[in-house]
C-alpha cells in the first residue's frame, strides 16, 4: 500500500504531481509522482511502504489545491468473472472499513465504466458485509475502489473526515432553474467546501450584507440572495430582472476593481475574468482594509506553471497580510465547477462578528 492515488480535473495531472511532490519533499517522504496527460488522475509512489499513510496523516485533504480525491493502496488485476472473490482475497491485508465508494475517473473512459460500477456495487457490498470486511462505522476508514477498467482497480483507503465529501470529489448539486447562469454552482460548491455545514446559519445568515464584483448577469448574486442577504451588485452589464425584483439587490454600474463600500460588508464575492495577480491584489485590499469579513474569489490560471503561479500568489497574499498585521485564514481549491481557475476563500480572524 505504498501508492497515493489522486483524482483531478483532466489536464491538471501535472499540477497534482507538482503539488504532492512538494509536500512529500517537505515531509521527507521519498518517492516520485507520475501521471498520463488527460487521464484525470495521478499517483505518488512512495519508496517506503508506510509513506502513503504518512502523507495522508500529515496532510489535510481540504488544504490540497488540485486533487479532487485521494486514497492510499495498490492496484489489483481482476479476472473477467468472479471479480468479487479476487477483491475479497486482496482485502485480507486491509482493515475492516466503515463505508464503500466505487469511483471512476472524470474522463470519457470513466463515464463508460460508471454503468458497470452501479451494477457491481450492490453484489460487492453484500459480499463485503457477509465477509465482515465492511461495517457501518464512520470512525473506520472508507474503502475506495477506483476502476481504471473492468479488469483493473485501485483498492484504496481514506479517512472519511480527511478525503472528499463526495465520490470522486464531484458534488451532487442541482442547477436551480431560476439562477441567471450556471456559474452559480461555483459559489454554492465553494460554501460546501470552505464552510462547515453546521456554521452556515451563523456565517451565511439573512441579516448579512454582500458585494458581488463583476456580478452580471447574477449567478453569484443569486446565491447571496438565496440566503436572504442584501447585495450590492457591481457591473456595467445588466442584471437578471428576477434578482432585481427580489428587492434585495442594488445594482451599481461601476468598475469592480475600484469600487469600495462605505462600510464593512460580511461577504465579498468575485468571478471576474482578469489576470490572477490583479484579483489577488483585490483580495489583499478588501480583507486587509477590513472592507469585508469573508470573501470568495476565483483566480484565473495561466496556461503553464499553474501550480507554481498559484503558490506564488498565495504566498504574496500571506505576506501582504503579515505586513498589514492582520490575521486572515486562506483556503484555495480547484473545485469541480472550476475550469482554468482556482477558488480562494479568505476570512478575517481578528474582526468581531456582527
Amino acid at each position: 500500500m505504498n501508492t497515493l492515488f489522486m483524482h483531478c480535473r483532466p489536464g491538471f495531472e501535472g499540477e497534482v504531481c507538482s503539488e504532492i511532490a512538494e509536500h512529500a519533499a517537505r515531509l521527507n517522504v521519498a518517492g516520485y509522482a507520475k501521471a498520463k496527460p488527460q487521464s484525470a488522475c495521478a499517483e505518488f509512489i512512495c519508496n517506503d511502504a508506510e509513506g502513503a499513510e504518512r502523507l495522508m496523516r500529515e496532510l489535510r485533504f481540504s488544504q490540497l489545491i488540485f486533487p479532487r480525491q485521494w486514497a492510499r493502496g495498490s492496484f489489483v488485476e481482476l479476472p473477467e468473472t468472479d471479480r468479487i472473490s479476487v477483491l475479497l482475497e486482496a482485502l485480507v491485508e486491509y482493515p475492516v472499513c466503515g463505508s464503500l465508494w466505487l469511483e471512476v475517473m472524470d474522463s470519457n473512459d470513466g463515464k463508460e465504466l460508471s454503468t458497470f460500477c452501479r451494477k457491481f456495487e450492490g453484489p460487492l457490498r453484500k459480499a463485503l458485509l457477509n465477509a465482515g470486511r465492511l461495517v457501518e462505522d464512520a470512525a473506520k476508514p472508507r474503502l475506495l475502489l477506483t476502476f481504471v477498467s473492468g479488469r483493473r482497480v485501485f483498492v484504496g483507503l481514506a479517512a472519511a473526515d480527511n478525503s472528499a465529501m463526495w465520490p470522486m470529489g464531484i458534488p451532487r448539486l442541482k442547477f436551480p432553474r431560476e439562477a441567471p447562469s450556471r456559474s452559480t454552482l461555483k459559489l454554492e460548491e465553494a460554501w460546501h467546501h470552505f464552510i462547515p455545514r453546521d456554521q452556515w446559519p451563523q456565517r451565511l445568515s439573512d441579516d448579512m450584507t454582500g458585494v458581488d464584483l463583476g456580478a452580471a448577469p447574477g449567478g453569484w448574486t443569486y446565491q447571496l440572495v438565496k440566503r436572504g442577504m442584501l447585495v450590492t451588485a457591481i457591473d456595467n452589464g445588466p442584471m437578471a430582472e428576477s434578482l432585481m425584483d427580489t428587492g434585495l439587490v442594488q445594482h451599481l454600474m461601476a468598475d469592480g476593481f475600484t469600487y469600495k463600500p462605505k462600510q464593512t460588508v460580511d461577504w465579498m464575492v468575485c468571478d471576474i475574468v482578469e489576470k490572477p495577480a490583479r484579483s489577488a491584489a483585490l483580495l489583499e485590499t478588501w480583507l486587509g482594509e477590513g472592507l469585508c469579513r469573508e470573501a470568495v474569489v476565483n483566480l484565473k490560471l495561466p496556461m503553464k506553471q499553474r501550480y507554481a503561479e498559484v503558490r506564488r500568489l498565495l504566498e504574496r497574499i500571506e505576506e501582504g497580510f503579515k505586513a498589514r498585521k492582520v490575521k486572515v485564514s486562506i483556503g484555495c481549491k480547484q473545485l469541480y465547477h472550476d475550469r482554468e481557475e482556482v477558488t480562494c476563500h479568505l476570512r478575517r480572524l481578528d474582526m468581531k462578528p456582527r
